[in-house]
């Protein structure tokens, strides 16, 4: 039985990877849990589960009896402390920076990682690749995207190809004019047409930041360079992502949009589970249609993809200031075009060193939320 450590078990990764476990109670006990603030549903978990270490960022109330026995941590870094030696596999879905942090960790004590999170990667690909080969720990990828690419490589990230194709929904705006998309507010940005997920997230998708991030994840997962990536609008979100071999020949991996799969496969690997999402009906599919990306409506991805590219602490300022103007926008403090000139302007005001280290990423984080707090308010 593989025993679980899951890193974020109360946001829509964490919840879906729990009804994985639930389905396949042979295969899978969950050791540790840790959750943000919603602390009504990480009680419900503790009293499911009944996880040998529960960490919440915030307090919970003091009348509270936990299990025997489980062991209750809280503070805004308690999630470590579910980091424990019993775990055969962390699951990290931390939204936001932090998850570098619980990456860094788990591989320090040696213990093999499903992502769920973007940000580690983005911001500290090299380090986090360098220090998992350095200590035998296997990454997985969760993202629908990265587990078909994966899947398209037979599972092999060291496999020789022409080029990954990363294809995208759209998001939110897929069908606003550029002048639309200037008047548009929160809640229109979190209807998203295809997947269910997190605030952070679908606001990302909207601004194609999303589809930049695993740009960046694909060029550090798969050894790929930035030239042999590209990203195609596929509105049906059926084909998840596809790979193109030297012979010309692409291998797509094709299923309803459920995270469930992903989520499920990188838990079971070389295993495949019973199913997490329902069959395929192709007769059913009807058209399944490509775009390009349109670099105006979408202005963010290239500002970002760029920062990645250049590399050093430029990623983890994009990073952090998307991460505080996606906030500033859900809060409605700002318009949406503003999170690409809090970006934009970001990485233009920094002028400091450019020499990564992990202290450094944390430092050019720490700049751009600040300029922007300063720059948009908070």
């Amino acid at each position: 039985m593989k025993k679980i450590a899951l890193i974020g078990s109360t946001g829509s990764i964490g919840v879906q990877t729990l009804n994985v476990i639930r389905r396949n109670p042979d295969k899978y006990s969950v050791v540790s849990i840790s959750a943000g603030s919603n602390a009504g549903l990480f009680v419900k978990q503790i009293e499911e589960f009944r996880p040998k270490v529960a960490t919440i960022a915030t307090e919970l109330n003091k009348d509270y009896v936990a299990p025997k026995e489980t062991q209750i941590f809280s503070g805004e870094d308690a999630f470590t402390n579910a980091i424990i030696d019993d775990a055969d596999l962390v699951v990290i879905a931390l939204v936001g920076f932090k998850g570098i942090v619980a990456v860094l960790d788990a591989i320090k004590k040696r213990k093999n990682i499903a992502l769920a999170n973007k940000e580690s990667l983005v911001v500290g690909g090299s380090i986090v690749t360098r220090l998992a080969m350095e200590n035998g720990v296997t990454i997985v990828p969760i993202d629908s995207e990265h587990s078909a690419i994966w899947q398209a490589l037979d599972f092999d990230f060291n496999k020789p190809f022409k080029k990954i194709i990363i294809t995208a929904s759209g998001g939110a705006f897929r069908d606003y004019s550029v002048e639309q998309i200037k008047k548009a507010k929160a809640k229109e940005a979190l209807n998203h047409p295809n997947w269910k997920m997190g605030e952070k997230i679908t606001i990302d998708c909207a601004t194609m930041v999303n589809k930049a991030f695993e740009v960046a994840e694909a060029h550090w997962l798969y050894n790929a360079p930035f030239d042999k990536i590209d990203v195609i609008i596929h509105r049906e979100s059926i084909i998840h992502s596809m790979v193109e071999y030297n012979d010309n020949s692409v291998i797509a991996q094709m299923s309803y949009p459920n995270m469930e799969l992903p989520i499920s496969l990188a838990l079971s690997y070389p295993e495949r589970l019973s199913p997490a999402v329902e069959s395929l009906d192709c007769a059913k599919l009807g058209k399944l249609a490509f775009e390009e990306l349109n670099h105006e409506k979408y202005p963010c991805f290239n500002t970002v993809v760029n920062a990645c590219k250049k590399g050093g602490v430029y990623p983890a300022i994009a990073n952090g200031a998307n991460e505080i103007a996606v906030k500033l926008f859900l809060c409605d403090k700002i318009e949406f075009n503003d999170i690409y000139k809090a970006i934009n302007e970001s990485l233009n005001a920094y002028k400091g060193t450019n020499e990564e280290n992990i202290d450094n990423i944390i430092n050019a984080n720490n700049f751009a939320v600040n300029f922007v707090k300063n720059k948009f308010g908070e």
